[in-house]
């Protein structure tokens, strides 16, 4: 009856059907969960809604979650529109994109810009809560101008775009840069970290007195110095300087390579692959490195770093590379048989399910 009631809003709610609702549902303090996503971010939310889903049965919950795929579209004219075909007024949603999206071929600009408008329609519908899942967090190399070149910080700007467009909350993986952090105000930021990931992977090099891990650069140098701390390694920094934009050169290597013969090198990101088929270059014909491993949190997937993967795996000695799906990775860097990917589906569902019952985000890296 009430549901018939419901449906042709006839029903009026009433404080005593709210409290029973409330303890029947039991619904959390941020409201019920929804994972949406827009276009280009759908194949992640479903694999860490499928991933919920399972973490929920294994715990004993015949809870429901609230799915919401492909929440924009294009009109004619290119303008971007977004329709949310459930009510979502109180809810708790988790708004999934990928920024760069070389499956689809969808630029950054269209991505952003259909987040930004997917953001505002949650809020303008009512939910409670809306955080940005944005595993790969573009423009975040744009974090200050270039010296001398009259550049603005695109990244401050998009972050003011996306607190204006109605986020509360932003979850990212590996960020280029920790200062990033501000830029969000009295935003909550959670940039996850891939250090455990990492450091399972290549777990099996732990305390070889022949392995080196190598930072490409000094950006890098942090993120490495902690994992060889965890793998009890020993670690090397890098310097490299651009005579272009697409063109990296090493200038030298600081670090005790005696009788290293295998390096493993580590950084947030393969863009063109120049710097790190450079550092391969040097590390083999320079430090007699035999062996090279290398893990980065996003692939954009792009020709030019396929080309220089194989080269280092023909010519410097390249066994494995690992990186995740934060960015949706195409077919021909797939089917290299040194290529692997290791999905998010788990870290990011721990990360929700903290943030979306009030806990500790850091619990999903400590209990790792």
């Amino acid at each position: 009856m009430v549901a018939e009631l419901e449906a042709d809003g006839r029903m009026f709610y009433t404080p005593e059907w709210f409290a029973r609702e409330q303890g029947r549902r039991m619904a959390p303090p941020r409201g019920r969960l929804v994972i949406a996503s827009c276009v280009s971010g759908s194949e992640l939310a479903s694999d860490v809604a499928d991933r919920y889903r399972q973490l929920l049965g294994q715990h004993g919950s015949e809870d429901e979650i609230l799915i919401l795929h492909d929440v924009d579209f294009r009109f004619e004219n290119s303008e971007t529109c977004v329709r949310l075909a459930h009510h979502v007024g109180g809810y708790d949603v988790f708004l999934f994109q990928s920024l760069v999206d070389p499956i689809s071929g969808s630029d950054i600009d269209h991505n952003y810009m259909a987040f930004l408008i997917a953001a505002r329609t949650f809020r303008e519908h009512g939910a409670q809560h809306v955080t940005a899942v944005l595993p790969y967090l573009a423009y975040s190399r744009q974090d200050k101008p270039t010296e001398f070149e009259r550049e603005p910080t695109t990244a401050r700007l998009m972050a003011d775009l996306s607190v204006v467009a109605g986020i509360d909350r932003v979850i990212a993986w590996h960020p280029h840069c920790g200062q990033l952090h501000g830029f969000y105000g009295d935003v909550p930021v959670t940039f996850l970290s891939a250090l455990s990931m990492f450091r399972e992977v290549f777990r099996h090099f732990e305390g070889r007195e022949d392995v080196i891990a190598v930072a490409p650069d000094a950006g890098a140098s942090n993120f490495v110095l902690h994992f060889c701390r965890a793998l009890k390694l020993t670690g090397a920094i890098a310097s490299k300087f651009r005579p272009s934009p697409d063109q990296s050169v090493i200038t030298q290597i600081v670090g005790d390579f005696s009788r290293k013969k295998v390096a493993i090198i580590l950084d947030d990101e393969l863009s063109t692959g120049g710097t790190v088929h450079a550092l391969a270059q040097r590390l083999h014909e320079d430090y007699g490195i035999e062996e090279i491993y290398c893990a980065m949190s996003h692939n954009r997937c792009l020709p030019e770093a396929r080309e220089h993967l194989i080269g280092m795996h023909e010519e410097y000695g390249l066994r494995q590379v690992v990186v995740t799906n934060s960015i949706p990775q195409t077919p021909a860097f797939l089917e290299l048989p040194f290529f692997s990917v290791e999905p998010l589906s788990e870290v990011l569902s721990r990360t929700i399910n903290r943030v979306h019952y009030d806990r500790s985000v850091s619990e999903v890296f400590l209990e790792s």
